[in-house]
């Protein structure tokens, strides 16, 4: 059974939540670098009452997690690339930074994910990743990855799994 789930960029924390309510044996850490996103996390981790089975962790990606190991890792990374952060509209552009843009093709963070995963996944443990519109990049760069696309209820958003065996 799954024992330990890392939520990694947890923003408001909806996804440490879910996976919470999904493993009921489950220990989740969420992490995010945000102080502002985790703040708003607690808050909801607290309306759940989940305070005891979630710890939020700030952290840039697995920085602050030596040493911790999951049977799953979630993540909803930022993946918006250059060019389409620069066309968003204003309102947009005031969100920080960080939480939209990651590189020039949108896969800065996605790529440290998958270089660093397996050192935080128990034998057989999977890691899950919403990558937004950058499939295509992302099969190109990682040629040799079994990318398994997962069916998502709006269609438009790719998330992929793999196995800490493939990585």
């Amino acid at each position: 059974g799954v024992t330990r789930v890392l939520d990694l960029c947890t923003g408001s924390g909806c996804l440490a939540i879910l996976a919470a309510l999904a493993f009921p044996n489950a220990d989740v850490d969420a992490v995010d670098l945000s102080r502002d996103a985790l703040a708003v996390a607690k808050r909801n981790v607290a309306d759940y009452g989940l305070g005891d089975r979630i710890e939020l962790v700030e952290s840039d990606l697995f920085a602050a997690l030596k040493g911790r190991r999951y049977d799953v890792i979630i993540s909803n990374p930022p993946y918006v690339n250059a060019e389409s952060v620069a066309a968003l509209p204003p309102e947009y552009q005031a969100e920080p930074a960080l939480a939209l843009g990651s590189g020039k093709d949108g896969l800065d963070a996605t790529r440290q994910i998958l270089a660093q995963a397996k050192a935080h996944l128990n034998p057989g443990g999977l890691l899950v990743v919403e990558i937004g519109h950058n499939r295509d990049a992302l099969e190109a760069a990682y040629p040799a990855l079994p990318f398994t696309w997962l069916d998502t209820e709006s269609g438009d958003q790719f998330v992929f799994m793999l196995r800490r065996e493939d990585l």
